[in-house]
């Protein structure tokens, strides 16, 4: 059986392939990359490295050939942008003769509100039209996510937000990329859409933990939309992230990523990591 993951030296690929390689052998495993010199490492470990653009189509079919499953992963950049790579990648897909297909999509996709919704909607749509055996993974929000708010705190800085008493699924990237995996090499994952949400959280909750991993309180600090925008710019935001920030702020207040669910643990056969745990572990990676 041949599992292929896109985007695989990106942060989520990394984690997911590496996470696969501790189960499956390197001769099962292909990886599909825009530019594979950033993948001589997976190379020199006997994993196969193919050349992948969603940009062009015609690359995907070589990349997905033979392929029984598969995970694409979602791209960065503009919704249109994206719109148009995931359907190249899901039409290449179709006619590669793939027997699988799992996609990171996002939280509540067909209902969510949130301005980053419509790729996982039309991807979701798009893969459904196949009829392709799927699993939508539904990821909630990276913990990875919050570094920048989390090194200001270890800094002295207040824990700035414009969310209010929004809650999100907060959960470790190797959380979701173990559950990626689970889904690529076992059974009973077919026409599954799968919320992967940790325990859910304010702002203040988790800012409250985090003052817990450092030993000191975290006073936290609700603002307005445009107080924020004007926050993030101050602390050196190019002026094209900040609308995506707000907007996400705006989202999260608006109950976007409140989503309670037991996906994950149902697909990891454990619970998420626990938010203490999570946190320390990143504190240490940034300390």
């Amino acid at each position: 059986m041949k599992i292929l993951v896109t985007g695989a030296t990106g942060k989520l690929g990394t984690k997911v392939v590496e996470t696969l390689l501790k189960t499956v052998p390197a001769s099962d495993l292909v990886v599909s990359v825009r530019n594979p010199e950033k993948a001589e490492d997976l190379r020199t470990r006997k994993v196969e490295v193919r050349q992948g653009d969603f940009d062009h189509p015609e690359t995907l079919d070589t990349a997905f050939k033979g392929i029984d499953r598969l995970l694409i992963i979602s791209a960065d950049g503009d919704n249109e942008t994206r719109i148009q790579q995931h359907t190249n990648a899901v039409n290449a897909a179709e006619r590669a003769g793939v027997k699988f297909i799992a996609y990171t999509s996002l939280a509540n996709a067909t209902e969510n509100k949130i301005f980053l919704a419509p790729p996982h909607v039309a991807t979701e749509a798009a893969i459904l039209k196949t009829g392709i055996p799927y699993s939508f993974l539904r990821n909630n929000w990276y913990l990875e996510n919050e570094i920048g708010s989390i090194q200001g705190a270890i800094g002295g800085a207040p824990w700035v937000t414009s969310a209010g008493e929004g809650k999100v699924g907060w959960a470790l990237q190797q959380d979701y990329a173990e559950a990626a995996a689970a889904v690529l090499v076992g059974e009973g994952h077919e026409n599954t859409t799968y919320e992967l949400s940790g325990p859910l959280l304010t702002q203040e909750e988790l800012a409250s933990a985090l003052g817990n991993v450092l030993g000191k309180e975290i006073p936290v600090q609700q603002v307005d939309d445009e107080k924020y925008a004007e926050i993030m710019k101050g602390v050196g935001l190019p002026d094209f992230v900040i609308p995506i920030v707000v907007g996400i702020q705006e989202s999260i207040r608006n109950g976007s990523l409140e989503v309670k669910s037991n996906d994950f643990e149902k697909v990891l056969g454990r619970p998420v990591t626990p938010i203490h745990e999570a946190l320390n572990q990143l504190v240490k990676e940034i300390s």
